[in-house]
Parts: structure tokens; C-alpha cells; sequence
């Protein structure tokens, strides 16, 4: 995600990364609103170092769509982490 958002943004973008991404990942009814930030923030980190060393992305110069789908990225990649480390399943 950009840095130059400063942490106000990056709250944002991570709750709805985090919120967007647990969707995805049948997670929702589990995850609070705070879990969602957490998630989407550690997402954004998670899905800016991949995509970092994967494409050669520069953080820096990401618009706000970008910093969002990378950040959604990182939180999904951040869910299924946690879902197979804690050995949950969904039940879908």
C-alpha cells in the first residue's frame, strides 16, 4: 500500500480489505469489525511484500485501487493462512 496515505487511510482501505476479504473467505460471521482492520491492515503489508517480490511492484506508486486490491489480496492470503494454521473449515 502507498505510504504516503498516512495511518488514517490505511485504516480504511484495511477495513475494507479486511471486511471484503473475509467475505470472500466465508470468515464474516467469525471476524468483528476490529479483526477485519487487523486483517486488512496485516493484509496490506502481507500483499505489498508479495507482489513486491512476485511483479516488481513499487508501493509507492499505487493509486488508491491498486493499494485497495493488493491490500484485499494480502488479507485473503492472510485468512487462508490463519484458516489452515487454526485447522478451520467453512462450512459452505
Amino acid at each position: 500500500m502507498n505510504p504516503g496515505y498516512g495511518i488514517i487511510m490505511w485504516i480504511v482501505v484495511g477495513a475494507l480489505a479486511g471486511w471484503i476479504g473475509s467475505k470472500i473467505m466465508g470468515t464474516d460471521a467469525r471476524q468483528g469489525a476490529v479483526a477485519n482492520v487487523v486483517v486488512g491492515v496485516i493484509g496490506a503489508l502481507v500483499g505489498g511484500f508479495i507482489t513486491q517480490h512476485l511483479f516488481g511492484d513499487n508501493r509507492s506508486n499505487n493509486g488508491f485501487i491498486a493499494s485497495a486490491a493488493v491490500a484485499l489480496f494480502g488479507s485473503v492470503v492472510v485468512i487462508w493462512i490463519w484458516k489452515a494454521i487454526s485447522g478451520r473449515r467453512s462450512s459452505v
